[in-house]
């Protein structure tokens, strides 16, 4: 019996049933990315000046403050010592703060500084952190007459520019934590304040890392502001704290 050809089979043809809208795959796309050497080229370009922009402001913060950050024990000594806000806790000063004002009243009972200027927050009637900060200080020693609040100060830049502008600081020993203090000289130099920052050392815990990280970010706003030099939030009228403190020092 002869074979049949193959070119007469009929194989049957299989229907695959077609998938209602909801249940088809997404279709996958491939990742941006040029395809020729030339867009690559430019493309490998852009993200490293992106690179290079984004570390600028950290660059610059270091290259003013470095050489200025000293210890409680070698920083040259001064008229006034300012210790920048870190937030309250039930009314009372945090774990950070305290080890800024700790190391403030360190330095008044050392004879390094005359006069501890406090700035921070005091926007709402229920949170005074210069309040707290000031008690916290006259339960270490200082006498609440070499203690003067500032109560606009808002942020790094406002307290600078308030202490030259306000109080009519022209030199000041700056405290507050390693992470911070870099930020906290250049803004005040920019200000007007010839600085000399003592960095308060913390175990590494979360904050310490937050605080770290947000130092990266923060140094762009730093950046800009030294450079445009806004207004503080408030500024008001001169104050002559610093000015009847020291000369309350002075007669004694």
């Amino acid at each position: 019996m002869p074979l049949p050809k193959l070119s007469r089979l009929r194989v049957p043809r299989l229907r695959v049933p077609r998938l209602p809208w909801p249940a088809r795959l997404p279709r996958l796309r491939r990742p941006w990315w040029p395809r020729t050497r030339r867009g690559q080229r430019r493309a490998v370009q852009t993200v490293m000046l992106g690179c290079v922009l984004a570390l600028m402001p950290v660059t610059w913060m270091h290259a003013v403050a470095d050489s200025r950050i000293r210890t409680v024990a070698d920083v040259p000594a001064g008229d006034v010592a300012m210790v920048f806000g870190a937030g309250l806790r039930s009314g009372r000063p945090t774990p950070y703060l305290a080890h800024r004002l700790d190391a403030a009243a360190e330095l008044y009972s050392t004879g390094k500084v005359k006069v501890v200027l406090v700035t921070g927050d005091n926007s709402r009637v229920e949170y005074d952190e210069p309040g707290a900060m000031r008690t916290y200080l006259v339960g270490r020693g200082v006498p609440d007459d070499r203690i003067v609040s500032d109560y606009a100060g808002f942020d790094s830049w406002d307290s600078c520019v308030r202490a030259r502008k306000i109080f009519g600081v022209e030199r000041a020993v700056l405290v507050t934590q390693g992470f911070h203090v870099r930020r906290a000289v250049a803004l005040c130099r920019a200000a007007g304040v010839e600085s000399y920052g003592v960095g308060v050392t913390e175990r590494r815990d979360a904050t310490w890392y937050y605080g770290g990280i947000r130092e990266v970010f923060a140094s762009g706003k730093a950046a800009a502001e030294a450079l445009l030099r806004p207004d503080p939030m408030f500024l008001g009228p001169t104050e002559t704290g610093v000015t009847e403190a020291l000369a309350a020092g002075h007669a004694r």
